[in-house]
């Protein structure tokens, strides 16, 4: 018979077997298995931990594994993988006994092949028993931060050249401290009603944004209810950029899953907001969120690559534009550690063109008057400051607005650009400019 731990240890494997040989993502992996499973509260935890915990630590886990694997390719994946996982709890966790953790691990091990419970009895042991490796050790520089903060090296280096060391070894540090549950309330004159009934306290970022160490919002009654909602304390700033006017015209231009859309048409009476996006399922994720905050009447949600707006709207169609762009994502690796390991997003050029196709396309469909705020959730330049400028350039009829806000720290030259270790929140930038002829 299976223990709870032991099944919580056997799904994170399972989950992480889908991000490392799928490319699945770990939060929707990890969503949907829990919803195919039943977990008491606490093996659900333990669960979570596992699988986000493993993936931040990846790196560093491979780097402890080579000393005592002389060639990964000739051990299954999923035996890495479980070793991964196991190693993971030896070092980071201290509530869990080590002869349960390796017991465990054999168990799963045998019942998947039990060849593999030999190998995996004996490198757990012989960890155990001898000293652990020194990452200290390690001569090269980037190549110690790269193992002691589990980030890949092109990234260690990026970071210290956009933000000098000291700056870069902060942000390092902060990516490995667990992410807060952030929620926006909905109504704020609600607000201090429901930060004495979650036990969160405020933001100091976002006026109407609450945060807690931990905890599960979505499965309460105030986020059925749409009273709440989940999103990150950064992300909360972006809507009151714009100012919106109760009879505004809007287009959130790269809408899923529909935070800031849903923002947004909170300000609404007669107004209305268009959200585009490319797909069908990820549109639906708008509709539902729509619906379950009672705006679905503000919100009109279309099918459209981004880049095409000038060809579907009419030139002075819109009052406030929104484009939260697509981007690496890199200032959400806190909270999607398995970004940082996808090739995908090292391309920030491509990224860039995209970018900045977009920002051509709807400034052609903006109103006299009318603001645009660019955002990403990334840290950097190429794809925030650079691409501003550029826009900037390419437009003589537009002028950057300057976004100010109580915390300076974060203002930078009329743009907010929030890094993860100054308030640890995800990593995001906003900046925003007006068509002035």
């Amino acid at each position: 018979m299976e223990s709870k731990q032991q099944l919580a240890r056997s799904g994170a494997l399972t989950v992480l077997t889908d991000v490392f040989d799928k490319g699945a993502y770990s939060n929707i992996a990890l969503n949907h298995y829990l919803a195919a499973h039943s977990f008491s509260k606490k093996d659900r935890a333990l669960l979570t931990e596992l699988v986000y915990g493993t993936l931040t630590r990846k790196i560093t886990l491979e780097w402890y594994l080579s000393h005592y694997i002389a060639d990964r390719e000739k051990i299954d994946t999923w035996v890495y993988y479980l070793l991964m996982l196991s190693l993971y709890q030896i070092l980071y966790l201290d509530k869990i006994p080590e002869h349960a953790i390796v017991n465990d691990a054999v168990t799963i091990a045998k019942k998947k092949h039990k060849g593999a419970a030999k190998l995996v009895n004996a490198v757990l042991r012989q960890f155990l028993r001898q000293e652990s490796p020194d990452i200290k050790a390690i001569k090269r520089k980037n190549k110690g931060y790269s193992v002691e903060y589990s980030l890949p090296v092109w990234l260690v280096k990026k970071i210290i050249n956009e933000f000098g060391e000291d700056r870069a070894v902060a942000i390092f540090k902060s990516l490995l401290i667990r992410s807060k549950a952030s929620i926006r309330v909905v109504n704020p004159a609600e607000l201090e009603a429901i930060k004495q009934m979650t036990g969160a306290s405020r933001s100091v970022l976002s006026p109407v944004g609450l945060v807690k160490a931990a905890g599960h919002f979505s499965d309460s009654n105030l986020f059925k209810e749409g009273k709440i909602t989940i999103q990150d304390e950064s992300s909360q700033l972006v809507a009151p950029t714009l100012e919106l006017q109760e009879d505004d015209i809007v287009l959130d231009a790269c809408s899923a899953p529909g935070g800031k859309a849903v923002h947004m048409a909170s300000y609404l009476k007669s107004g209305q907001l268009t959200a585009l996006d490319l797909y069908d399922h990820k549109l639906k994720l708008i509709e539902d969120n729509a619906r379950r905050l009672g705006v679905s009447d503000k919100i009109k949600t279309q099918k459209l690559d981004a880049r095409k707006v000038h060809e579907q709207f009419a030139p002075d169609t819109f009052d406030k534009i929104l484009v939260d762009a697509p981007c690496s994502g890199m200032g959400l690796i806190r909270r999607k550690p398995d970004i940082k390991y996808n090739k995908a997003n090292q391309d920030f050029d491509s990224l860039q063109r995209i970018q900045l196709a977009i920002l051509d396309s709807v400034c052609q469909t903006i109103k006299k008057g009318g603001i645009i705020t660019y955002s990403t959730c990334t840290i950097f330049k190429e794809e925030n400051q650079m691409v501003l400028k550029q826009f900037l350039d390419n437009h003589p009829n537009f002028e950057q607005v300057k976004l100010y806000h109580e915390k300076e720290d974060i203002a930078v030259d009329g743009c907010l650009v929030i890094t993860p270790e100054q308030y640890l929140t995800d990593g995001f930038f906003i900046s925003q400019v007006k068509r002035i002829s």
